[in-house]
C-alpha cells in the first residue's frame, strides 16, 4: 500500500481526493503519519507547515522555479484562517524581479503562472492553537476568473512601473488592491541590487510579492459561499 510520503497525483482529481483525505486531521496527526517532528512554533521554521503539505500531497517541484505539482501546473498554497474562516495574514506568492525588468508582460511573469491554477489548502490557525493542534481544513482548486484576473494585472503592472522608474523605497504595503509588494528577506543583511531614482544601481532588501488578505477571503467566499 502506498504511504502517504510516495504519493503522487496523476490528475487534478487524485490531488482533491488527497487533500479530501487529509482534511480534519491535525498538523501534529499528519506530521506522525509522515514521521516528522513537529516545531514548537514556526519562528525558526516558517515553512514548515507548507512542506508538510508538499510531502504529504505529493508536491514535487522542491526549489525548482516550476509550479508545486509541475505535471498537473498546479500551484500550492496553505492559508491559515480563523475560526470564522477568515485570513490571518497575507500570502506569499513569489520573489519579486528588481533589474532587468523592461518590457515584461503580465502573461509571462512568475506572478501570473504562479496564479493561473492554485490548490488552496485552508488550515484553521488561530494563534492561541499550538502548532501540532491546528486543523488541516478542505483543500479546493481555484483559477482567476476574468474579473481577478484584471485586478491582479493592473497591480502587477502598477509595482512593475515602480520598480523600473527607481521608486521602490517608496512602495509600502498599502499599494495595490489585491496584490502588494514587502521586504521579503531573512535579516537586514540580505541585500540585492535594484534602480534608484536616478537610475543608479542601488543596494535593498529583497521584495516579494503577496495577495492581500481581502482577496483571498474573497476566494474563500466565493468557493464556500459564505457570508
Amino acid at each position: 500500500m502506498q504511504t502517504a510520503s510516495e504519493f503522487k497525483p496523476h490528475t487534478s482529481a487524485e490531488l482533491l481526493l488527497a487533500c479530501q483525505r487529509i482534511a480534519g486531521l491535525t498538523l501534529g496527526q499528519l506530521a506522525a503519519e509522515l514521521a516528522l517532528p513537529v516545531p514548537d512554533n514556526l519562528l525558526k521554521d516558517k515553512g514548515w507547515v507548507g512542506q508538510l503539505m508538499e510531502q504529504a500531497l505529493g508536491a514535487s517541484a522542491g526549489s525548482q522555479a516550476l509550479p508545486d505539482f509541475p505535471e498537473l501546473g498546479i500551484e500550492l498554497k496553505t492559508l491559515p484562517i480563523s475560526q470564522q474562516g477568515k485570513p490571518l495574514e497575507s500570502t506569499y506568492v513569489c520573489t519579486a524581479p528588481l533589474i532587468g525588468i523592461t518590457g515584461q508582460q503580465w502573461e509571462d511573469s512568475w506572478v501570473c503562472r504562479k496564479l493561473s491554477h492554485v490548490l488552496w489548502l485552508p488550515i484553521l490557525a488561530e494563534r492561541k492553537l499550538p502548532l501540532k493542534d491546528r486543523i488541516i481544513g478542505q483543500g479546493f482548486l481555484w483559477q482567476p476568473d476574468s474579473e481577478q484576473q484584471a485586478l491582479l494585472r493592473q497591480d502587477w503592472e502598477e509595482l512593475m512601473e515602480l520598480i523600473s522608474l527607481g521608486g521602490i523605497a517608496k512602495i509600502r504595503g498599502a499599494h495595490g488592491k489585491v496584490l502588494q509588494l514587502r521586504p521579503k528577506a531573512a535579516d537586514s543583511k540580505a541585500l540585492t541590487r535594484a534602480v534608484g531614482i536616478n537610475g543608479e544601481p542601488i543596494q535593498t532588501l529583497p521584495r516579494g510579492f503577496y495577495l492581500k488578505s481581502g482577496f483571498t477571503q474573497a476566494i474563500l467566499q466565493q468557493h464556500f459561499q459564505l457570508g
